[in-house]
């Protein structure tokens, strides 16, 4: 019983810590970067200020990309713990 819990315990702090990371990319992407677009305004991709253009298209591909390494580590440690779903 002691063992399970450990390993338990092990698998809550590791999918603690992805989620911790996920959520610091996430809020660069949400945040940090659009706060620092205006910088690349200066020039300009297919006629749309290019800070404008890396915020509306960037930032969706990099959601989706967060979205799809999250659920990629999180089978790895699930598989690891004896956790997945069959």
């Amino acid at each position: 019983m002691a063992a399970n819990d450990e390993k338990r315990q092990q698998h809550w702090i590791k999918t603690r810590n992805l989620t911790y990371v996920i959520l610091v990319l996430w809020f660069i992407f949400a945040f940090v970067l659009p706060w620092n677009a205006h910088a690349l305004n200066a020039y300009t991709f297919i006629g749309f200020p290019l800070g404008y253009y890396f915020i509306a298209q960037g930032s969706l591909i990099a959601f989706v990309v967060l979205i799809w390494v999250q659920n990629w580590f999180q089978d790895k440690i699930d598989d690891e713990y004896g956790m997945h779903e069959d």
